[in-house]
């Protein structure tokens, strides 16, 4: 005669094999975004890759309006300092430039999440 395998145990919610079942998918899609995240972003470069790519997209155009103003100041003098002036304007425009990115990178993740839920 052939011997009969005892039937699974119950957990303590009593949920069925199909709910056990999808949530064993759902821990699988989010284990794997976590290995493709550590794979994307594993190392200490890439940290300080990110800071020094958000750093420069706001230095560069603070210092390119700096100069810009340093050299007007000198050409014309007047009342006004354009050195200040285009300082806060680089310093702006570095600003909403290094939102733009990160906010690019987060609907990227964004898509990637909705791409690994499917």
């Amino acid at each position: 005669m052939a011997e009969r395998l005892p039937d699974p145990p119950q957990t303590p919610d009593n949920s069925s094999p199909a709910d056990r079942g999808h949530l064993g998918r759902r821990i699988g899609i989010k284990e794997l975004r976590k290995i493709k995240a550590r794979g994307r972003h594993s190392s200490i470069w890439f940290g300080l890759g990110m800071f020094g790519v958000i750093g420069w997209s706001v230095a560069i155009p603070t210092l390119l309006g700096l100069l810009l103003g340093l050299w007007i100041d000198s050409l014309w003098p007047s009342g006004y300092s354009w050195t200040l002036m285009l300082l806060v304007l680089g310093l702006g425009l570095g600003c909403l430039n290094a939102w733009r990115w990160i906010e690019r990178e987060r609907r990227q993740i964004e898509e990637e999440e909705r791409r690994d839920r499917r």
